[in-house]
């Protein structure tokens, strides 16, 4: 299989970045205390080790399956804080709002939070760096590979997040009704009479389309 120069090096960029990524996750699993977020990590170390095994067999040409399971969201942050009834994982509310404490320049640990959010911008940016790889590439194998990377970098973004939205550690800024209403209705419908218009070009290109494979009709 032969790489362009530019593939080749954002492929091994984004190979090198998940063998990082990796150990970071092992060591951050090592010293967190909380076991759900020590749960999440680990499993996120699982599902990086094996796009990094899927990259490196299809940079030496020994193929890779090249598949995605989207994940059910709503299910698989299951975690619910204790006498709380919340099911919906991605309308979770906090239990209470966190305060953060001053760096400090010299630790001996990590707290759960600074790993947390450390893990978060490390998907985060993993996602957009994945897309970018992939809108540079020829190859369709690593394109998908690519893109199937950046999926899963917001996927296991979204899982950091929930659980640090949960603990108090991240909480959107919201608008009240009156704000959100007002930004819902800066937009108008299309109407009818312009979806009927676009209707109609499409059925007029498919029938050009049509004549001109078949001329003699």
């Amino acid at each position: 299989m032969n790489f362009a120069a530019h593939e080749l090096l954002e492929t091994s960029e984004a190979l090198r970045t998940k063998a990082a990524e990796i150990e970071q996750h092992g060591m951050f699993a090592n010293q967190c205390n909380d076991q759900r977020l020590k749960g999440i990590l680990e499993k996120h170390q699982q599902q990086m080790m094996s796009a990094y095994q899927q990259g490196i067999n299809l940079a030496q040409g020994r193929g890779a399956q090249l598949t995605h399971q989207t994940p059910n969201f709503q299910t698989q942050n299951n975690y619910q804080s204790q006498g709380s009834n919340q099911n919906n994982q991605s309308n979770a509310t906090m239990q209470h709002q966190s305060t953060m404490s001053a760096p400090m320049m010299n630790p001996q640990t990590l707290s759960d939070q600074t790993m947390a959010t450390l893990a978060l911008n490390t998907h985060k940016t993993g996602s957009m760096m994945g897309m970018q790889w992939a809108n540079e590439c020829v190859d369709t194998l690593l394109r998908t590979y690519h893109v199937n990377g950046a999926n899963l970098c917001q996927e296991m973004a979204y899982e950091i997040w929930t659980w640090m939205h949960q603990n108090g550690y991240y909480q959107p800024t919201t608008f009240n009704t009156s704000q959100t209403h007002q930004m819902k209705d800066m937009f108008q419908n299309m109407g009818s009479g312009s979806m009927n218009q676009m209707q109609g070009n499409q059925n007029q290109n498919q029938h050009q389309n049509h004549q001109n494979q078949n001329p003699m009709q």
